[in-house]
């Protein structure tokens, strides 16, 4: 399925759907052995399509608990999570378990600066909006500024935009040519975008507010911010631009999807889908981009880039491929961002390699070294890690460290006996070398894609967020693959065309994150387990309520238990559920076992799990709210627009249209939560 056909395609009645539509489109020419290869060869093929692996096999690879459909818990099992069950649903509000408060804290347009207008969605203008909360909240992050944690700064992605409720009178803008998109609201959209960071500071009543004229508060958009570089592929010739004849400085940056925070405090930004912002004027017969003249036609290809979603290119040269093709070489980074200084200038580490980054969650290897996950979000690309060169001190724990430029990028391999090989991505090792196209450094983390593939990395099933805990194990979200084709079927994704997903837990050699081998087992198969044909894995307790589908962000608490949020939706992954966090066993008896904690609004998909410190505040982001379903919930009967959405949550003001918005969890009565 190409571009035109998705963005005609009724099934992806909105922008949120059609972006993972595009995701759907691999990229990747290295399809030779794939993670359901490696399954097969591990188990065996005739067990797997029989759907009766041996006991032997199920046990490896999902741990002690044999996986069945669900049924009501059992008494006798104790959870880690002490919480009432939600109950699965999907309607206008959000709901959240039992004897715990979900509070809107922001909301796309709140004014975030002491000298911000107050919203006006029927005049939005690009000036106000750099000094409101963006759109489409996505990461969530939080650094206390105090002792005691009440006060603190919070940093969120703004990944993008929605059009169709956004303004009025326009729908769907990519499906329609961009004929009602002007300056203005290119300009609008750009403003939205990027990232947020404002002080926030929790009150004796327990309840958390903005501290509005905090001098920390400010917005990172793609319209104004300039960033500059650190790592190999600063100043690289191919990072030069009319604009920037020295490769060292950006303006700002793009679709920025999950992140992370470093054990400095200081806001990391991935840059995931920039491949949809570039604009050719070059189409072939069939209308599609055509990058054939193009020097780097083949990195492009790889990278999908153009992908042509928003009308950006029109307005602005530096997003047109044909007026400079180096452009989106300056995108699909890791930007770090110092929350505490509103001085400092971004910096896109370019030693963490470009690619479509989901994430990029951090953590101290057992011998000191810095060490962030992040996975390439496309179907059949790979998962990678970054471990620092050396450990990490009071000395450079700062911004800007060395930390994030000295080191190796490793890409993962799964091989067929259960145990993982990290291959390290660094020129003049193996096939990385000028006849291949890498001349140095620089040309190897520009086109990670590509040194990946003459790897021979395990192409994955689309990796989303991914989370180390403190004990050498890291959980990788795998969220579908609806690539995969019969032939395909295998135990770890054993449907074709599967929208559901799997996790993935990785234990690394001796509890050491820095390690370059370990092992992975699956820990669930997502979907429906009582639809025999979806073929999912869970505990046998999870009950209806518990189980769900795409997984997507994850996080993990101060007890080292794991929390997943779902891009199912009522669209995508189909499931009928509204999208939510579930909190999901991966230890003893119950390893396996799902339960549903908050649900989102229709339309809506939950972002950004973050936890404070002492496990007593859960910051959430629903994003895109109202972008799904029609008025009963049910089918795909009508587009949702700023005049008819789905719902207008949060506000429930018949002139305001849905607003993606940051959801604050406490305990009533205070306290950790779940516990």
């Amino acid at each position: 399925m190409d571009r035109k056909t998705i963005i005609n395609d009724p099934d992806y009645g909105n922008k949120a759907e059609a972006f993972e539509a595009f995701d759907d489109i691999p990229t990747n020419p290295n399809l030779s052995k794939t993670i359901g290869d490696v399954i097969n060869a591990r188990y065996g093929r005739r067990d797997i399509l029989r759907g009766a692996l041996a006991v032997s096999a199920t046990t490896a690879l999902f741990g002690t608990s044999a996986m069945v459909a669900p049924k009501a818990a059992s008494a006798a099992s104790a959870s880690r999570y002490m919480f009432d069950e939600l109950p699965w649903g999907n309607d206008e509000k959000h709901h959240i378990a039992e004897g715990y408060n979900a509070d809107v804290l922001l909301r796309w347009g709140d004014p975030i600066t002491a000298d911000a207008p107050d919203f006006d969605v029927m005049n939005q203008t690009a000036g106000a909006q750099l000094k409101q909360f963006g759109y489409n909240n996505d990461y969530v992050g939080f650094t206390a500024l105090n002792e005691d944690g009440t006060r603190g700064l919070l940093c969120v992605n703004h990944e993008y935009t929605n059009e169709e409720v956004m303004f009025p009178g326009l729908g769907r803008q990519d499906r329609d040519g961009f004929q009602g998109m002007t300056k203005a609201l290119v300009d609008i959209e750009m403003a939205a975008h990027g990232g947020t960071v404002v002080e926030i500071a929790q009150g004796e009543d327990g309840k958390w507010a903005l501290v509005k004229d905090s001098a920390y508060n400010r917005r990172i958009s793609p319209l104004e911010t300039a960033m500059t570089f650190s790592g190999p592929a600063a100043g690289h010739d191919r990072m030069k631009t009319n604009a920037d004849a020295d490769g060292m400085t950006v303006i700002g940056t793009i679709n920025n999807c999950a992140g992370g925070m470093t054990p400095w405090g200081t806001y990391l930004m991935a840059e995931e889908n920039f491949h949809g912002y570039f604009w050719t004027d070059k189409l072939d017969a069939d209308g599609k981009p055509d990058v054939s003249e193009q020097a780097e036609a083949t990195q492009m290809e790889r990278y999908g880039v153009p992908g042509m979603w928003y009308a950006w290119g029109q307005y602005h040269d530096r997003f047109n491929i044909d007026k400079e093709p180096n452009e989106p070489n300056r995108f699909g980074w890791i930007v770090e961002v110092d929350p505490r200084n509103p001085d400092a200038t971004p910096i896109k580490h370019t030693a963490l390699g470009r690619f479509r980054h989901e994430g990029a969650e951090t953590t101290v290897s057992s011998d000191g070294r810095l060490v962030i996950y992040s996975g390439d979000d496309n179907r059949f690309d790979y998962q990678y890690k970054w471990v620092s060169a050396d450990a990490v001190t009071d000395e450079n724990s700062v911004f800007g460290s060395s930390l994030l430029s000295e080191g190796t990028l490793y890409v993962a391999r799964f091989n067929e006996d259960g145990t993982i090989d990290w291959l390290a991505l660094t020129h003049g090792e193996g096939p990385l070398t000028a006849e291949n196209g890498f001349n140095d450094q620089g040309d190897v983390m520009i086109d990670t894609r590509l040194a990946a593939d003459l790897l021979g990395a395990t192409p994955m099933d689309r990796p989303e967020d991914a989370e180390p805990r403190g004990d050498g194990t890291a959980y990788i979200m795998l969220t579908n693959n609806t690539r995969r084709t019969p032939d395909q079927v295998d135990a770890a994704n054993p449907r074709p065309e599967s929208s559901f997903g799997h996790i993935i837990e990785i234990k690394e050699e001796g509890g050491n994150h820095a390690a370059t081998t370990g092992t992975w087992s699956i820990l669930v198969k997502c979907g429906d387990p009582t639809i025999t044909e979806v073929g999912a894995e869970w505990h046998p307790e999870t009950s209806e309520s518990g189980w769900f589908g795409s997984p997507d962000n994850c996080a993990i608490d101060a007890d080292g238990r794991l929390w997943i949020s779902t891009d199912q939706g009522t669209g995508w992954g189909k499931t009928g559920k509204s999208d939510g966090l579930y909190a999901l066993e991966t230890e003893g008896d119950l390893r396996g076992h799902s339960k549903l904690f908050f649900r989102c609004p229709v339309g809506g998909e939950l972002c950004g799990p973050y936890f404070t410190e002492d496990s007593e505040t859960l910051f959430l982001a629903v994003q895109h709210p109202g972008t799904d379903g029609t008025k009963d919930f049910a089918g795909f009967e009508r587009d949702s627009t700023f005049e008819d959405p789905a719902t207008r949550w949060p506000d429930f003001d018949p002139n305001m249209p849905p607003r993606p918005s940051v959801v604050v969890v406490t305990k009533e009565g205070g306290g950790k939560i779940a516990v």
